[in-house]
């Protein structure tokens, strides 16, 4: 996600929320009683969600109409970044009228700090389980005691969420893949892992952000089994020729250049990523696009690739 703009575009909104989500499994493409020496199916990912940020600008235009666009699109949960001034309750019977559920949302760091327990309030309306940050402001990384202060927040925040039966979660970008001063050179990803409690703050892994990184996605999964009940899907293409302009995000340094794409239209290999999703603890899969081409056309490439993925 792109930072500047994303932190623009959830700043605006407390947050929301949902119980009726559905609980997410690989399911098998059988219909016939489980054989114990016959090959067992391919798995798939069901169901498939959606990050709405993907179709942030249409949602400016006429939210309701996004909202029943993307359940056409065949995706089964979405997950917000900002209400665009509508109520949780209104949320909620939108939902509930396009037969979507939305497990999780993403707040700014500001609001789990100052606009916590109306925060709460509001997801129990909607129905989210998991309310996500998405971002520490570059200033506060900078400070001597900023990712510190990170890991103590998340924790309160993820004590006080557990107690209304939500999970609060952290989701990164690249820039906790690389070493920090302020860390003794140790990478912050790795810090905020050590220093929160799993009970209290789960881990949003953004697949593809780990990725540009430079960094094994499975060595995380098979050092902290479980500990990411949700996904980034998205895609990037290498091109060290490519100006991304995320570079807020990907930090000073990374593997490789590029750009983003719609899935299964770049370099990761969704297959050997997805045959550990049971040991990542992965239940909840959103596809995302910082920087579609066409929003709605790029959502469904991304969802036909993923609803005929076995692995």
């Amino acid at each position: 996600m792109q930072p500047m703009n994303r932190r623009t575009f959830i700043g605006a909104s407390v947050a929301a929320t949902l119980s009726a989500a559905a609980t997410p499994v690989r399911a098998a493409d059988s219909a016939f009683p489980f054989q114990p020496n016959a090959p067992q199916a391919a798995h798939s990912i069901h169901p498939i969600g959606l990050q709405l940020y993907t179709v942030r600008a249409a949602m400016k235009t006429d939210f309701a109409d996004t909202i029943a666009k993307v359940a056409a699109t065949g995706y089964k949960e979405v997950e917000f970044a900002g209400y665009f001034d509508r109520s949780p309750k209104d949320v909620r019977e939108l939902l509930d009228k396009n037969g979507l559920v939305s497990p999780s949302c993403h707040v700014g760091y500001d609001v789990v700090e100052k606009q916590w327990p109306e925060t709460l309030e509001a997801a129990k309306i909607v129905g989210h389980i998991y309310i996500i940050c998405p971002w520490i402001d570059e200033k506060q990384r900078g400070d001597a005691g900023g990712w510190k202060s990170a890991a103590d927040l998340f924790n309160k925040a993820g004590e006080e969420s557990k107690k209304a039966g939500i999970q609060f979660g952290y989701h990164n970008h690249s820039f906790e893949f690389q070493p920090a001063e302020t860390l003794g050179g140790k990478l912050p990803y790795d810090f905020l892992l050590a220093e929160t409690d799993p009970q209290l703050v789960a881990m949003e892994m953004d697949l593809c952000w780990i990725s540009v990184a430079g960094k094994d996605p499975l060595a995380y999964f098979d050092k902290y089994p479980g500990r990411f009940p949700l996904v980034h899907v998205k895609d990037w293409v290498k091109d060290a020729s490519s100006n991304s302009g995320y570079e807020g995000a990907m930090g000073q340094t990374v593997k490789y250049g590029g750009h983003m794409a719609d899935v299964g239209q770049g370099s990761i290999n969704w297959k050997n990523l997805f045959a550990h999703d049971g040991k990542a603890g992965i239940k909840h899969y959103f596809v995302e696009n910082d920087d579609p081409k066409s929003a709605f056309d790029d959502i469904k490439i991304s969802y036909n690739y993923l609803h005929e993925l076995r692995f």
